[in-house]
């Protein structure tokens, strides 16, 4: 029996996962379980992305590309970004990644030693807490509270940066919360990063997920950011293309080469008639983008009125992605207690606060990334449950 290296234990098992495995061996034992644990869009991939797609292969693009992405593909992205994002990108400052996953990684192996620190948002995608600790990285994690909104408190930032921290990572539109950080906030985040040189990670996989008239500001659009600035983003979420596995980073030149040389030893390129695909969702899929935010802003506003109904459960309104930060406090259970209760009495999987970070705890985050009818059902069952838990 062989041991694992010892960097292994800053790597537990990922909580959304572990939720999800269960979920998945009770449906397959029988039960009906409504899956409000996975952050994966129940709408099919666009068919002007998946026709890309065939009509690449059967033009016989089945071959390695250039380590960086094909050439149209960095130049459709860094055109999207000019033109939506307010940051004029040229295709040698994209680096085509195996989705946003592979982008958090290189950006850390890529411009951090051991005993660095990172700065990093407290509830957040896990990966953000435990792939540093891979590297011998410390992240050390700043708040984001349901009394503030989520927004970040720069106070707090100022109070944690050190002469180690050397990198700091933002999430907007942010999983688990749903807030879009505002204007102001990244603004003031902005100028911390330049008074103490960090470089700033911005994860922006949720970008076009915004409703209710919220506005998605990328921070490397304001003065003096882009030159400092990785931004993270992707295919996954907006078009419904999670197994697909296409993302990028969007970074000056210098830095690309970094991130190039992390991304060359562990994938080589993604595949290359994805790659195509990619450009036709870029440049024809906005229409079947904006069918999705509209239905998902229903299933929002539904779930959101039927929890903030139920005793002594309530929630903010999430302004971006498909969560739903639920606060359960109330109930006098830890986050994974009430995950488990959810899912072993109501059949509703969802996934505790505590796997997002210490800030988590008293929170358990729900993905409207179902259907209307099936929130409808989980909403029902949910409140059941709840009076049940209460009358014990």
């Amino acid at each position: 029996m062989f041991n694992t290296a010892e960097r292994m234990e800053a790597l537990p098992f990922s909580g959304i996962r572990v939720m999800m495995e269960r979920a998945n061996k009770m449906q397959k034992e029988g039960r009906d379980i409504i899956h409000m644990e996975i952050g994966r869009p129940d709408f099919d991939t666009p068919e002007v992305i998946k026709k890309a797609a065939n009509d690449s292969l059967a033009q016989g693009h089945v071959f390695y590309t250039s380590n960086y992405g094909t050439p149209e593909l960095r130049a459709a992205i860094a055109e999207k970004l000019t033109k939506e994002n307010g940051v004029e990108y040229k295709p040698e400052e994209i680096l085509v990644t195996i989705g946003v996953g592979e982008g958090t990684y290189a950006s850390m192996a890529a411009f951090l030693n051991p005993g660095d620190e990172v700065l990093v948002p407290n509830p957040v995608w896990l990966n953000y807490i435990h792939v540093p600790k891979f590297f011998g990285v410390v992240p050390v994690t700043y708040s984001l509270k349901e009394e503030n909104d989520y927004q970040i408190n720069m106070e707090e930032i100022e109070s944690k940066i050190t002469d180690k921290t050397k990198m700091m990572v933002i999430n907007t539109p942010g999983n688990p919360t749903g807030t879009v950080q505002s204007r102001e906030t990244l603004e003031k985040l902005a100028e911390i990063a330049k008074k103490h040189d960090l470089i700033v990670v911005a994860d922006e996989i949720y970008e076009k997920l915004v409703y209710g008239g919220a506005k998605h500001v990328s921070i490397a659009s304001l003065p003096g950011m882009k030159e400092r600035t990785i931004t993270l983003n992707g295919f996954s979420k907006c078009y419904s293309m999670t197994g697909w596995r296409l993302g990028y980073c969007a970074a000056p030149v210098e830095m690309i080469q970094g991130l190039v040389r992390v991304h060359q030893y562990i994938n080589t390129c993604a595949a290359s008639f994805v790659q195509d695909a990619g450009v036709t969702a870029l440049r024809e899929a906005e229409p079947d983008v904006q069918m999705m935010v509209k239905e998902y802003e229903k299933r929002r506003n539904y779930a959101v009125e039927a929890l903030n109904a139920m005793e002594g459960i309530s929630c903010k309104v999430p302004e971006g992605a498909f969560y739903i930060f639920v606060n359960v406090k109330s109930l006098g259970m830890t986050s994974a207690q009430v995950a488990d209760y959810l899912l072993d009495e109501a059949g509703v999987a969802c996934v505790p606060g505590s796997a997002f970070g210490t800030e988590g705890e008293g929170y358990i985050r729900l993905s409207y990334a179902c259907s209307y009818e099936r929130i409808v059902e989980a909403m029902n069952r949910m409140a059941k449950a709840f009076e049940e838990l209460r009358t014990k």
